[in-house]
């Protein structure tokens, strides 16, 4: 775990005044802030993170006043967990952490959930590019107690521009890669661009990013590849990668995650 969630952890003493197992439900319109969180894990204790945070985190997280959106496992990283969190703005987000971070269930659970993580700061803050992206995956959560594991698959990617990758470009996607991506089977279902907004919690976000996210859900894995084999062979795409790839400042990242048992993304 980070020092500074430690350092921060150790001196929150509010109380929170939630009941911290009342869910809120998300809507098309709860947020305009997001985080996607990606955590480096102690081998083999993947698991044991997953099922205290949806067990204790979840429901009491939405009491504080945001939105839990999605718990992942990387399938291509068995020491990772990646999770997205949203926030109706960023006045919201700094008063929902402070009171998430000094209420009772972190301080009950926190030596538990530090003992898992190496490293909790891979974070990138993060606004809807549209306003309805940030959550078209959402599905009703299941409750509590619930150990199914759907058996879709939820790609993130994550383009770094060497400028950013603005509203302009957003609608370059739409018009031109979007469909593209749709008729080879994976249709973009959220993208997010950078908030540019100064980060006013205590927990640090990665600075100097031009990062542009987008999702896409498959039924499971073999739908994904089916995806690739298309776009791989698609001469359109062939045409349009080079130049989208000229705009990079380094080589995207290509998260294949598998929902957990809670995650509303599924």
């Amino acid at each position: 775990m980070s020092d500074s969630l430690r350092r921060f952890a150790a001196a929150s003493v509010v109380a929170l005044a939630a009941d911290a197992h009342s869910a809120t439900p998300a809507s098309a319109e709860c947020c305009t802030v997001y985080e996607l969180r990606q955590y480096a894990l102690h081998p083999g204790k993947r698991d044991v993170l997953i099922e205290l945070f949806d067990r204790e985190f979840v429901d009491s997280q939405e009491a504080a006043g945001m939105v839990v959106h999605a718990q992942f496992r990387d399938l291509d990283d068995p020491d990772r967990f990646v999770w997205i969190r949203g926030f109706a703005d960023m006045v919201a987000r700094d008063k929902a952490l402070n009171a998430f971070y000094s209420g009772p269930v972190w301080q009950a659970h926190r030596n538990a959930a530090n003992a898992t993580m190496i490293d909790s700061d891979n974070v990138l803050l993060l606004r809807p590019a549209v306003r309805e992206g940030g959550s078209a995956l959402d599905r009703p959560r299941p409750p509590q107690g619930a150990t199914e594991v759907p058996p879709t698959l939820i790609v993130g990617t994550i383009w770094y521009g060497k400028s950013p990758l603005t509203a302009e470009f957003d609608r370059w996607f739409a018009q031109e890669l979007a469909p593209l991506f749709a008729a080879a089977g994976g249709a973009p279902i959220a993208r997010f661009e950078n908030e540019t907004a100064r980060n006013t919690f205590k927990l640090p976000v990665r600075e100097g990013e031009n990062a542009y996210v987008w999702f896409a859900r498959f039924d499971d894995a073999a739908a994904y590849d089916a995806y690739r084999a298309r776009l791989a062979a698609s001469e359109r795409w062939k045409a349009l990668e080079p130049p989208l790839r000229e705009r990079f400042a380094k080589a995207p990242d290509t998260l294949r995650l598998a929902p957990t048992a809670r995650s509303q993304w599924r």
